[in-house]
């Protein structure tokens, strides 16, 4: 699984002009489902996006993660991070996986989130959604399972 993570100060997410998720400081997570992902994959990347530490500390380093922050969560499905964009100009996405699987996981992903943090927010998966957020920092992270 693939993870974009975004420090943010606010985040929301819409689907045909409503608000479907939003949330203030915390993270903004971009997350896409590889083909070969198996059910470690899901719990590994929420152990990641929890614990990152993206957070500064009263020292000004990146020492405090989303669980010390207590901070929101807004998860937002996004397959096109799974593309293979290698050669020429048009992205293949062979690699992502197929929209059942990867619903299933990213439900997933949402419900172990939701075990360990008060505040997680989702998009819509399978749907034209508009992003808008303020990045902090910027802080952006590409996390892998």
């Amino acid at each position: 699984m693939i993870g974009l993570l975004q420090r943010v100060s606010s985040a929301r997410v819409g689907v045909g002009g409503e608000t479907v998720g939003e949330i203030g400081r915390g993270l903004l997570v971009l997350v896409a489902v590889d083909r070969d992902d198996g059910e470690h994959d899901v719990a590994r990347l929420a152990e990641r996006i929890l614990s990152y530490r993206v957070f500064p500390d009263t020292d000004g380093r990146m020492n405090r993660s989303l669980l010390d922050e207590g901070g929101g969560l807004l998860l937002v499905p996004q397959f096109t991070l799974a593309a293979d964009t290698k050669k020429g100009t048009r992205a293949s996405f062979t690699r992502a996986a197929p929209p059942e699987k990867g619903e299933a996981y990213f439900r997933r992903l949402v419900a172990i989130c939701r075990e360990r943090l008060e505040i997680v927010e989702t998009g819509r998966f399978g749907a034209d959604m508009q992003v808008a957020l303020v990045n902090e920092g910027p802080v952006t992270f590409w996390l892998e399972s």
